[in-house]
């Protein structure tokens, strides 16, 4: 198993323009390999003494905080289909150059990382 971490700051209003982001890139991502996809809108995200999630992503006034994760079998697989994803014509058709997106993705913090504890009831 192998996961894709995001953390971003997308403005409260734009909720919903993130929730169709996601839904569109869910359509990509699982062609690709991928086995699920989870995005979490702050509900309670509180401020930090030394960091937390607001400053990682230098959160504005108004804006709130996304934790979303992609998994996949292996990183071998997410490596393969970084590539072939943003060749898809679909990223063009549903993101354009990505200048209207609902987020600055310059402020998102991702990365990579294999499950060290995965437990399930």
């Amino acid at each position: 198993m192998y996961v894709n971490g995001f953390i971003l700051a997308v403005p409260a209003d734009k909720k919903d323009a993130y929730k169709g982001v996601a839904e569109k890139f869910w359509e990509i991502v699982k062609d690709y390999g991928a086995k699920s996809q989870i995005e979490c809108w702050e509900v309670d995200v509180p401020d930090g003494t030394t960091t937390d999630f607001r400053r990682a992503v230098k959160c504005e006034d108004g804006e709130k905080v996304v934790f979303s994760w992609v998994t996949w079998d292996d990183k071998e697989t997410a490596d393969a289909s970084h590539d072939k994803m943003m060749a898809d014509e679909r990223m063009t058709t549903f993101f354009g150059d990505g200048k209207d997106m609902p987020f600055d993705g310059k402020r998102m913090v991702y990365g990579g990382f294999e499950p060290l504890v995965w437990k399930e009831a």
